[in-house]
């Protein structure tokens, strides 16, 4: 009997593939023979792992979230260790959310393509629609926690704040996504730091009294 490992392999296998694929050619190009081709394994195989496009299309959508999370988590880490304020890091943070590289530029193409199928299929619209909360419930409590520990004004509503700067993450990366010559009279990377920097100077006025209490991730907001 398979081992749950290879269970995990394949659909990784399956994920990747399916990334690619749309990387490539946009979501036409994904169909069940071409992911086969693409992992390097069976039609038959596939489709005992997803029944339909739209299934693998979604395990497609949450591996590339995964791995963006994985990054944003990453970021907090190193944030913790070199006691940096809730700000810093979340500016590093919502870098990543902007197709700064190829591998940024793959990961926005997919969840790209995933919304725009979501319009059509209700189901794929709530994981949408959840994928967007949690962004917005991060950033609402990396606010918060701003507000602790004396970097945001006692008196500022974190959610307002949160939809502000999901809002320009979210935008900025489909300007650079759109048209990255065109945003590169400044480059990508500076551009998109000074922007971020900036909306972010506008919530976090004030000083970090305290770094992570008890090194708690939470304080950035634990994006999990």
């Amino acid at each position: 009997m398979p081992r749950t490992a290879d269970h995990e392999e394949r659909r990784r296998q399956i994920a990747v593939a399916v990334c690619e694929l749309i990387s490539e050619g946009g979501l036409d190009a994904v169909t069940v023979a071409r992911t086969a081709g693409s992992a390097g394994i069976s039609v038959g195989l596939v489709q005992h792992y997803f029944r339909t496009k739209d299934a693998m299309l979604l395990h497609a959508f949450r591996y590339a979230s995964a791995r963006i999370r994985g990054r944003i988590e990453e970021r907090i880490s190193a944030g913790i260790r070199h006691h940096q304020p809730i700000s810093r890091v979340l500016a590093e943070a919502m870098a990543e959310l902007v197709p700064l590289d190829e591998t940024r530029r793959t990961e926005f193409r997919v969840a790209r393509a995933f919304a725009g199928r979501a319009l059509d299929v209700p189901e794929l619209a709530d994981v949408d629609a959840e994928t967007a909360r949690a962004l917005r419930d991060d950033l609402a409590q990396a606010v918060h926690n701003g507000k602790e520990c004396g970097e945001v004004a006692p008196d500022l509503d974190p959610w307002p704040a949160a939809v502000r700067l999901a809002a320009v993450a979210e935008g900025l990366a489909m300007q650079v996504y759109r048209d990255p010559s065109g945003v590169n009279k400044i480059p990508a990377t500076a551009l998109t730091a000074s922007i971020i920097d900036a909306e972010l100077a506008a919530v976090f006025t004030g000083e970090c009294r305290q770094y992570i209490a008890k090194g708690r991730p939470e304080a950035y907001g634990n994006p999990s």
